[in-house]
């Protein structure tokens, strides 16, 4: 059996659709199944059992281990304005190294995400190699933080490997509210408006609309996350992103084309709130990914939110 937490959740549900496709069904699915937004993610999969996260543990113990596949961990608190240290400790923190430290006694490989909100404000690079980082808010210390336990372990699984998740979009994701992708609430901005408002720069060093990340297609996400459940080889952290950084204008103009729709771009302030926290560029180095043996294309930000816009969010539908 293969076991996928956060299953319910955005990534989550896209992997156990992903595994599904490629003919797996005895999966257990691990997340909190009360929140009815994200039923629809899940209810159509093909799986063994659902496992609520507050009984997995329980659950987990009356199991026979030798009959774990692999563990896929993609369930986290991900608010990365919730100021709640404690909340991020429980979820993230302590429960990853409880499940991390049942799959070393077990040697039961164990893949997890991890996030680039590690980097903090990226003066140092994002190069995966780098563990003296300083993160930002409560989210991504609870990431890096578990990331160095993962890291300085004196015991590990056979295999496993983390993966920083850069910014991701796609579908799965209409239950996240303020915490869905920037294509998500483009295209809803521009439907309702006709227009989409973006952050005006507030360096000298970037022009309105002109910032860079790097958005990484969920389909992209999960065809990494299987290749190493197939290869099981080079455990490790890697960086997953598409290592092309587009500006948010890019992306904007992007959703526009994808709708058919004459590109009209405003500016707004960046909220004082997360001024001093914001991220002005990432870009992740592949570099380790390729040496693991990766080697297929990624999406372009064009092809992914032009699937993403015309094939889901058009039709309301799910992966």
């Amino acid at each position: 059996m293969i076991i996928v937490t956060g299953a319910a959740g955005f990534i989550g549900s896209y992997m156990v659709g992903k595994l599904n496709q490629e003919g797996y069904s005895d999966l257990i699915l691990v997340d909190d199944f009360q929140k009815t937004n994200k039923l629809p993610n899940w209810q159509n999969k093909k799986f063994k059992q659902t496992v609520p996260r507050t009984q997995f543990f329980q659950w987990l113990e009356l199991q026979n281990p030798d009959l774990i596949q692999i563990v896929i961990h993609l369930g986290a608190r991900t608010d990365t304005t919730d100021p709640n240290e404690h909340i991020f400790q429980e979820l993230n923190y302590d429960y990853s190294v409880k499940l991390f430290d049942f799959c070393a006694k077990h040697h039961i490989p164990f893949l997890y995400a991890s996030s680039a909100a590690t980097y903090g404000d990226g003066s140092q690079g994002f190069s995966d190699s780098l563990t003296n980082l300083t993160p930002l808010n409560p989210y991504a210390k609870s990431k890096h933080q578990f990331d160095l336990y993962v890291l300085n372990a004196p015991h590990k699984p056979y295999f496993w490997a983390g993966f920083k998740f850069f910014n991701v979009y796609g579908p799965n994701e209409y239950h996240k509210g303020r915490m869905a992708s920037v294509v998500f609430h483009a295209y809803h901005q521009i439907l309702s408006t006709g227009k989409l408002k973006l952050f005006r720069s507030h360096r000298p060093d970037f022009q309105d609309g002109q910032q860079k990340r790097d958005f990484i297609y969920v389909k992209d996400v999960t065809e990494v996350i299987y290749f190493f459940l197939k290869e099981r080889k080079n455990p490790g952290i890697y960086n997953l992103g598409t290592g092309k950084a587009r500006t948010f204008w890019d992306l904007g103009s992007a959703v526009f084309h994808a709708l058919n729709i004459p590109i009209q771009i405003e500016f707004i302030d960046i909220p004082q709130d997360i001024r001093n926290n914001y991220q002005y560029f990432t870009e992740a180095n592949m570099d380790k990914l390729k040496k693991a043996g990766y080697n297929k294309n990624f999406y372009s930000l064009e092809a992914g939110v032009q699937e993403y816009v015309q094939e889901y969010l058009m039709n309301n539908s799910y992966f």
